[in-house]
């Protein structure tokens, strides 16, 4: 079955940045990734080459700071009972930060006694990305998957 508007793609990615470096492998973890394409919910240099593939084809393509640029101004201070982890954080560790417009990911740079700075950028701002992918599978959506818009099920969302 081709990728076309209102399809769920199922794909595994290999992803590295400009100078090679493995940033992520969804085989490693096991997790298949799924999305409804054509409904804005994956990013557009991926949907673009996913366009008129089949199940079994792979392609890469390299995107130019997908996740927007790295802005300087995005430390932040927040208190630490704000954090979703209940590890004590380091410098580096990347977390989720409990706001009121939901769940964030932020990088940790400093731990204070009651406060974290953190960096509130996504991890890959301001990067050049590389992904290998291969489909796993094309299917119709479901009618509850097109009034959502999105995926459900494995490598989607779940209700």
């Amino acid at each position: 079955m081709t990728i076309t508007k209102d399809k769920v793609v199922q794909f595994h990615y290999v992803l590295k940045d400009a100078d090679g470096n493995l940033l992520e492998d969804s085989r490693k973890r096991d997790e298949v990734v799924a999305y409804l394409h054509g409904h804005d919910s994956m990013l557009p240099g991926i949907e673009a080459a996913l366009e008129g593939r089949d199940t079994g084809e792979t392609c890469s393509v390299t995107l130019v700071e997908p996740y927007g640029p790295y802005r300087a101004d995005s430390v932040q201070r927040v208190p630490l009972k704000h954090l979703a982890t209940k590890k004590r954080p380091v410098p580096g560790m990347a977390t989720v930060v409990n706001t009121a417009q939901g769940p964030r990911e932020v990088v940790v740079l400093k731990v204070g006694r009651f406060n974290v700075d953190v960096d509130t950028n996504h991890p890959y701002a301001g990067k050049t990305l590389s992904y290998d992918i291969e489909v796993t599978g094309v299917r119709d959506a479901t009618e509850e998957e097109l009034a959502h818009g999105h995926a459900h099920g494995a490598g989607g969302h779940h209700h």
